[in-house]
């Protein structure tokens, strides 16, 4: 390789490094204030999030294949969940968000501390700023922003914090 494609390599990755940590600051570093709903159509504002616990939000789209790996993933990991609130947002109607659910997180579907919620009115993406499906979110019992990502390999850096 020569000096040239060296130094074009080099700015290459810089620039990478560079945008990821923008796009990390660009993030709430406080839970932000938002409201959806729940499938029975009662209203759940974040203000309702308990600080016993973390809580680890995903924003995601019911036909987003990176989504449904995300929600594979926690599915199999089931059992290393129950240390924190897990909050599933999406603008999808509830068919399409059930779907997505019996399909790629069914054991999801039966703890108690994983709650669904409906962003009817697209409160989700200027409150909280993602940059694409799915966007992982996990906020510590000060309700600071413990970790974000938007990348579906990071599931097991989640997992770990929220040990």
């Amino acid at each position: 390789m020569d000096i040239r494609a060296m130094k074009k390599l080099l700015i290459a990755m810089i620039c990478c490094l560079f945008a990821s940590q923008v796009s990390a600051q660009l993030q709430p570093q406080i839970l932000p204030s938002a409201v959806f709903y729940k499938k029975d159509g009662k209203t759940f504002s974040t203000a309702q999030i308990p600080t016993t616990k973390k809580a680890f939000i995903m924003f995601f789209d019911a036909t987003c294949d990176h989504c449904q790996q995300v929600a594979k993933q926690l599915s199999k990991e089931s059992g290393k969940l129950a240390n924190a609130n897990i909050y599933l947002v999406s603008m999808d109607e509830f068919r399409s968000i059930d779907y997505f659910m019996t399909n790629f997180a069914k054991p999801l579907l039966a703890m108690k501390n994983v709650t669904l919620l409906q962003d009817k009115h697209q409160a989700f993406i200027p409150t909280f700023k993602p940059d694409k499906y799915p966007s992982m979110y996990l906020y510590g019992t000060n309700k600071r922003l413990l970790k974000f990502s938007s990348n579906d390999r990071e599931v097991p850096k989640f997992l770990e914090l929220m040990k």
